[in-house]
């Protein structure tokens, strides 16, 4: 069937199977590799994109599902809080292997555009749906809190 998806402000035509998970329209129909497999089951984050602005699973959300709604990949993202938060996370070495950081990045400019001073408990529960193998939890957490320094919301 023939889809229609409104992806970083642009709209793509898309035949494929409704039930396809929008991850692998993303990375092998439009070539957005930037969103990572990670599980498959919606447990590890790595593949966070946001729809409608919601840091969502595109592992588990179908094509079908999809089609109704304003994609954002982590290739588009933009603006003074993902400039904060990129530099936070270079200055506090946050990524390791690397693998987990679009996810978490995707979850964490989605904390700091709903919540103005987000506390510890906020960033936990924000960022509660992505593991990091490296367990760079304590970098994550204080990246943000620099992110949100950098903008003028004290945490």
């Amino acid at each position: 069937m023939l889809y229609t998806l409104s992806v970083n402000g642009q709209v793509h035509r898309v035949e494929d199977d409704g039930e396809t998970p929008l991850l692998w329209v993303l990375r092998d129909t439009l070539k957005l590799t930037g969103t990572k497999y990670g599980c498959g089951i919606a447990q590890c984050g790595a593949c966070t994109v946001h729809i409608n602005d919601v840091p969502t699973r595109s592992c588990t959300l179908s094509l079908e599902a999809a089609s109704s709604a304003r994609i954002t990949t982590i290739e588009a993202v933009e603006g003074a809080d993902v400039r904060a938060l990129q530099e936070a996370w270079v200055a506090l070495d946050v990524p390791q292997c690397g693998f987990c950081q679009s996810g978490q990045l995707m979850s964490a400019i989605a904390l700091l555009r709903t919540v103005e001073s987000p506390t510890d408990r906020d960033i936990d529960l924000a960022m509660s749906g992505n593991i990091c193998r490296c367990a760079t939890y304590n970098r994550i957490r204080a990246a943000i809190h620099e992110a949100a320094l950098k903008l003028g919301t004290p945490t």
